[in-house]
């Protein structure tokens, strides 16, 4: 059937006025067609009849002035007066037309204005041309015989005439046209209160209608409201109500809460019921049997299974303790644990199961005439302190409806309490009976005590003898103890000698880093400015000397800084920063800084970038760049011919090891370096990654190196929470593959490494990318200089060199003399605040910080506190880079910060710099 259409109040009172409303929407309609028909006729008689007056009157003009020139100029002889003649006589004919169009659906007033035209032009042939062009030739004579007889005067009466009768017909026109419209106004007004009185009957109508449907549907379900209240407690009365509007949300509403009021009344007798009978029951059995009737009978149920927990050695087990309909004893299983089957998962959750989609292999029903599957299953759960005591299951030919199981549920609330109550009862029964029994037992076992007793007597004498052999074995102990605790003492003092080393060993490489930098400085510097040649009086043979020494010293300055590395990985004192890392820039940076390598060795350089490779990872950025490359320089410096290519994908989930999966990790990449060169032997694999080891000694000569890369690349890959893997084979190339995790909360241990750290020296040189990669620890922010003339910047610039070494203040002085600047020495900082307090002021300082007497640190405070030379720019040089060392100079009041050995391509950038500031 067919869902009736809502029609309510409002909709009611809405299309109501919708009706008003079209209906005053149509007359308007009409109203307003009417009226622009009257104006439009209106404006065709204002419009029309005026303009055809007004077009006669101006060809009447025309006339008049070609009559009065022709006689002023026959009087006179002026050829002015032929000047209104010429103008009538070319525009009468324009008029003409336009009025003869005006009047194209009146046939009969064109042929009065065709009369007009032959009239018009009658005249102008036989009077108004000839009288012209006889006074032009002052032909006096044919004049006056033309007057005399004046045929001109007789087409001018004519004109006249017909001019007068052509107005008359136009206007009786006009006045038929008037009349005309005053009958259609009254027609109109007519209508109007027509429609207005049909409008009015209308809304009457609807009104009527719409109050009837209204009030009508209230009186019923008011009557319908007092039949139920007289009734005086029966619920079964229902309202009906007809129509589908609010009325019947009411009338449906008062049905629900009835409806509901019943339900509740049903439910509270049923629970009340169900309470009373637990009393005087004191056996489980009794009261489960008791249970299941009484619920079968409240809400139908055909069949049910009644179970109580008992604890045994596999622990909870809950046992049947009743049926109801059972067949021979087969309904349901005797017993299950907790968790078995849904009815122990019920159990388990301690929540209740409703099942209506009953499988065919279910428990049936039995009956006198057959065997009928249930339609469906209720398993609720009996809850004591929050612990399952027992479970019930029920099953039903019909669907248990909500408030049968609200009832189910709102009874058992309780029930646990009784079915507490009824076990602790029998408990308390049966151990009665078993303190009676015990009672006996006791008695019997006291005699046998009696005896035992004395012979323990006999055995502790054997425990006294045994004791005294115990305390000689403990002395031995004893001894053994002090012996370990002596042994353990040596061990913690070698333990502290071996810190001690490492400590030694850290600090010796930190002055021999200094050591080692300070007449490395001045190789670097002076050898640079040998290379140069800018006075040209070195020969091709002592630039390319220059260059080797050059060479050389960067070669030993990365073997320095590798040595140190190593140093710091060995020793577990490296500082890991983890930090966002943007993958998708690391394509171009490898290409922006190997590209000219291949083009030099003509090997071909690839990138694969796989597109889930997220954009941003976390890690140490500066290690893991350091690590990328000396790879691709170890595949470049190994590889004459073919490819080196880099592959950068994200290592898929199924790939994961288990040993993977347990890193808190966003995800793992897989960083790959494959090259077509001259691979490593199987058993080598192993050994190219220890300290100063390569493959064989034919490689170190033929390449070079001191494989020192892949130990530094293998310790720090570790360090970040990775590792470095190799597939190689001789003649056919190399793959090195990085595995890396990004850790984005941080790495594991890391705390330990962190506070192991220690202070040692650190590299500033960033290698170039054929050599083996060291790290850039504090490198130089490069700033575009102004566009000037650098001899405009250093030109009679006076700088101070503090240091304490001859040999870099004659390197630098050198250096710096040949930009033009005036150059000062000092060997401490006590002679630099001498000769600044004497000599006039300095454009710039380049200050050492080791130096004896006062350091740099100390000369730098006092110039910045005691002569406050605030923006003076001091430039701090030093050659033991120890962590820290930048901040702790910019502190002491620093400008900037360089490592030596210097760069003098650096070190005037940076000058350059602070002097345009």
């Amino acid at each position: 059937m067919e869902k009736k259409m809502r029609f309510g109040i409002k909709s009611k009172i809405i299309i109501g006025y919708l009706i008003v409303i079209i209906c005053l929407f149509i007359a308007f309609i009409v109203l307003n067609s009417q009226i622009s028909s009257l104006q439009k006729e209106r404006n065709f008689i204002i419009d029309h009849d005026i303009e055809v007056h007004d077009l006669t009157n101006r060809i009447e003009k025309h006339l008049l002035d070609m009559e009065t020139g022709q006689r002023g100029y026959i009087i006179t002889g002026e050829a002015s007066y032929l000047e209104p003649y010429n103008s009538a006589a070319s525009s009468w004919e324009k008029d003409y037309n336009a009025l003869y169009q005006l009047l194209n659906n009146n046939p009969r007033q064109q042929e009065k204005l065709e009369e007009i035209k032959k009239s018009i032009q009658g005249w102008i042939e036989a009077a108004g041309e000839p009288t012209i062009a006889l006074k032009k030739e002052n032909n006096t004579k044919e004049l006056q015989q033309f007057f005399e007889k004046d045929l001109g005067r007789q087409y001018m009466d004519d004109m006249r005439s017909q001019f007068s009768s052509f107005r008359n017909v136009e206007k009786k026109s006009t006045e038929t046209r008037a009349t005309e419209l005053d009958e259609k106004n009254q027609k109109i007004k007519i209508g109007l209160y027509g429609l207005l009185l049909f409008v009015t009957l209308i809304s009457l109508v609807i009104a009527i209608v719409l109050s009837n449907s209204i009030v009508n549907t209230i009186k019923e379900v008011t009557q319908t409201i007092k039949r139920i209240t007289a009734l005086k407690g029966e619920l079964k009365g229902r309202i009906k109500v007809r129509s589908n509007d609010e009325i019947k949300d009411l009338g449906l509403a008062t049905n629900a809460l009835l409806e509901n009021i019943e339900e509740r009344n049903w439910l509270q007798t049923n629970i009340a019921h169900a309470v009373t009978m637990y009393q005087g029951i004191a056996s489980v059995d009794k009261l489960a049997e008791k249970f299941l009737f009484t619920v079968s009978e409240m809400t139908g149920a055909s069949f049910g299974v009644f179970y109580v927990r008992e604890e045994n050695d596999k622990g909870n087990l809950f046992v049947k303790q009743a049926a109801f309909a059972d067949r021979k004893g087969e309904a349901g299983r005797e017993s299950f644990l907790i968790g078995e089957g849904l009815i122990g998962q019920a159990a388990l959750e301690k929540r209740t199961f409703v099942i209506n989609d009953v499988p065919d292999t279910y428990q049936l029903i039995t009956s006198g005439l057959g065997d009928v599957k249930p339609n469906s299953i209720f398993i609720v759960p009996v809850l004591f302190e929050d612990e399952v005591i027992a479970v019930i299951e029920l099953a039903s030919l019909h669907e248990f409806t909500v408030l049968e199981q609200e009832l189910i549920s709102q009874v058992i609330e309780t029930f646990g309490l009784t079915i507490n109550g009824v076990i602790r009862r029998m408990e308390i029964a049966r151990l009665l009976k078993e303190s009676q029994a015990m009672t006996e037992e006791l008695q019997a076992q006291s005699e046998e005590l009696q005896t035992q007793s004395e012979e323990l007597q006999m055995q502790s004498e054997e425990l006294r003898m045994i004791n005294e052999q115990l305390e000689e074995r403990t002395k031995d102990a004893e001894e053994k103890s002090f012996e370990l605790e002596a042994a353990k003492e040596d061990l913690e003092e070698k333990a502290h000698q071996l810190e001690l080393n490492s400590q030694y060993k850290s600090e010796f490489l930190a002055n021999m880093s200094h050591e080692l930098r300070t007449p490395l400085n001045s190789i670097l510097i002076l050898s640079e400015m040998l290379e140069e040649n800018a006075a040209k009086t070195l020969s091709e043979d002592e630039e390319e000397y220059a260059r080797i020494i050059h060479s050389s010293g960067k070669d030993l300055l990365a073997l320095i800084n590798d040595i140190l590395d190593l140093s710091k990985v060995e020793s577990g004192k490296l500082d890991v920063l983890l930090a966002e890392m943007n993958m998708s820039e690391l394509p171009d940076q490898i290409e922006r800084n190997f590209s000219h390598v291949a083009e030099q060795k003509k090997v071909q350089l690839k990138i694969n970038k796989a597109h889930d490779v997220p954009d941003i990872i976390h890690t140490d950025e500066k290690r893991f760049q350091q690590i990328v490359k000396n790879l691709l320089s170890n595949a470049f410096k190994f590889t004459e011919s073919g490819s080196v290519t880099v592959s950068i994908q994200r290592v898929p989930d199924h790939r994961l090891t288990t040993a993977m999966r347990t890193v808190d990790t966003d995800c793992w990449l897989e960083i790959s370096v494959a090259d077509t060169g001259i691979g490593i032997p199987k058993e080598k694999h192993q050994l190219i990654f220890e300290a100063f080891q390569q493959a064989d000694g034919a490689t170190v000569r033929k390449y070079g190196g001191t494989g020192l890369g892949l130990s530094i690349c293998s310790e720090f890959a570790k360090l970040l929470g990775g590792w470095i893997s190799l597939s190689s084979e001789v003649g056919k190339g190399s793959t090195f593959t990085l595995y890396l995790p990004s850790l984005s909360k941080g790495l594991i241990d890391y705390e330990k490494v962190n506070f192991a750290y220690e202070e040692v020296a650190v590299s500033v040189e960033e290698a170039e990318p054929e050599a083996e990669v060291t790290e850039i620890d504090h490198p130089v922010q490069r700033v575009a200089p102004p566009v000037q003339d650098d001899e405009n910047v250093f030109q009679d610039k006076r700088v101070l060199i503090v240091d304490d070494d001859q040999r870099n203040i004659f390197a630098l002085k050198t250096a710096l003399a040949k930009q033009g600047m005036t150059i000062m020495t000092a060997h401490n900082g006590i002679e630099c605040l001498e000769m600044m307090k004497t000599s006039e002021p300095f454009d710039l300082i380049l200050m050492d910080i080791m130096m004896p007497q006062m350091d740099g640190y100390e000369a730098m405070q006092k110039i910045r506190g005691e002569l406050k030379l605030v923006d003076l720019p001091i430039i701090a040089l030093t050659a033991k880079a120890m962590k820290n060392d930048r901040e702790k100079c910019l502190e002491a009041g620093a400008s900037d910060y360089i490592s030596k050995p210097l760069d003098l391509n650096q070190l005037f950038s940076v000058m350059r710099v602070w002097l345009v500031n």
